[in-house]
């Protein structure tokens, strides 16, 4: 037999899930900030919970079957279905519920670059409230991961459903149509705007209608030009101007918290699922990355009130974490990622004092990022210290017999190069007012 994973699918290496998780610490650190709490439920869902709320293309991605049980069961296809599903089944919590989750989902999609068929999403939802607040608190923990994880170059194009919707009834744009032509419009960075007009034209629209749609794309300027361009586009549309109204609060709420967000308003973002109801929003790195859209969400008041038989309002936001992965390793050019900090190299002889030096560093230093490894065997130094290199640890330490019997380690910082002796007493101390950045 060949070894062999299903297409779309990968195995991760320690190194690649020695990133992952350094990188979900700091997200994790980010949404806790803002008062967020972990939450868990289970990969498979009963298939009637998730019908009906991903639309006809995002059903076709369900890896849906019959279980041992005949039971009719899916993976998840994202997380926030399940989340209405725990708050339908929890009718006594309190509002506002803030929670986050960072669990794989499944969908059956065409792979490509950054996208699987198996992945993991983080997402951050806010439950019960219907404010601008809620909806700019979103947005600032959008800005707060990617500051967090140190990428500079990213935008946050934002616009609302409401506004969407009442430009397309201004055009005269029937209710079965709505989607299949947000879907279009969500795709106007991705193609040409002949290709646009052409997709436009395909659904049935008059060619005063794709003009209009198509002009979406060309709205440029501040905040103020573009939402009194989307205002025109809208013919006075009063669904449209109070979304705008909305956008235009958000935007503000923005600005007080982070004056340099690169947040602006984007007429043409749709977001392709169905439940969003109010702002959606869409982070892109530059094209040079590869990967598209990596953090993306909105406001979708009607979901969680379908399975609990109530209104309950929520906004949320969700972080593809393979594709900022790929994004981050492209940008530090495959830097070693390791638990280990500190090598105690074995030497013949001496293996005895170079255990008992290990296994006191790993008392002393603390935890997180300080890993202790003891080198396992007598190999010759030149050969302890090429994988130590190459693993990228920070630190070496050296017990030859002279300095055990003092009480003494030689210490090497493979980032400066620098190499002291110092005792014992003193080494962890050093190590953690030097250590390698």
């Amino acid at each position: 037999m060949k070894p062999q994973v299903l297409k779309g699918f990968r195995d991760y290496a320690p190194e690649e899930m020695m990133a992952r998780q350094l990188m979900l610490d700091k997200v994790r650190a980010v949404f806790e900030s803002f008062g967020y709490m972990p939450l868990h439920t289970p990969a498979l869902e009963y298939s009637e919970i998730l019908l009906g709320k991903y639309g006809d293309e995002g059903e076709k991605l369900l890896y849906r079957f019959l279980d041992n049980g005949g039971r009719d069961v899916a993976l998840r296809y994202d997380l926030t279905v399940p989340l209405a599903r725990f708050v339908g089944m929890n009718p006594t919590m309190r509002w506002p519920f803030r929670r986050y989750q960072i669990a794989p989902v499944w969908r059956a999609e065409r792979p490509q670059r950054g996208r699987f068929r198996e992945f993991y999403q983080c997402d951050a939802d806010l439950i019960g409230i219907d404010s601008p607040q809620a909806d700019a608190e979103c947005i600032l923990i959008d800005c707060g991961v990617m500051a967090a994880l140190e990428m500079e170059e990213f935008t946050i194009q934002i616009n609302h459903r409401g506004y969407l919707d009442g430009l397309l009834e201004a055009q005269g744009i029937g209710p079965t149509q709505v989607v299949p032509v947000m879907r279009v419009l969500d795709k106007v960075d991705k193609v040409s705007r002949d290709s646009m007009r052409e997709m436009l034209a395909q659904l049935g629209l008059g060619s005063g209608q794709v003009d209009v749609l198509a002009a979406l794309g060309d709205i440029t300027g501040d905040h103020a030009a573009r939402l009194r361009g989307g205002l025109e586009l809208a013919a006075g549309s009063d669904k449209a101007r109070l979304a705008v109204e909305r956008l235009e609060q958000v935007l503000a709420l923005v600005e007080a918290s982070a004056a340099d967000a690169p947040v602006q308003f984007a007429p043409s973002v749709a977001r392709g699922l169905d439940y969003y109801t109010g702002i959606v929003y869409e982070t892109f790195l530059p094209a040079r990355y590869g990967v598209g859209s990596v953090m993306s969400g909105g406001r979708y008041n009607n979901l969680l009130g379908s399975m609990a038989n109530r209104e309950i309002p929520a906004v949320g936001i969700s972080l593809g974490i393979d594709r900022l992965l790929s994004a981050l390793a492209s940008s530090e050019g495959g830097q070693t990622a390791t638990v280990t900090r500190v090598m105690v190299c074995t030497m013949a002889g001496n293996e005895i004092d170079a255990a008992r030096v290990a296994a006191r560093l790993r008392q002393e230093l603390p935890a997180g990022g300080n890993g202790v490894e003891l080198y396992p065997t007598d190999d010759k130094i030149k050969k302890q210290f090429d994988y130590a290199n190459k693993r990228g640890i920070g630190f070496v330490v050296m017990v030859g017999a002279e300095e055990a019997a003092q009480k003494k380690v030689a210490l090497k910082n493979f980032e400066t190069g620098e190499q002291v002796v110092v005792s014992e007493d003193e080494l962890a101390t050093r190590i953690i007012g030097s250590q390698p950045a």
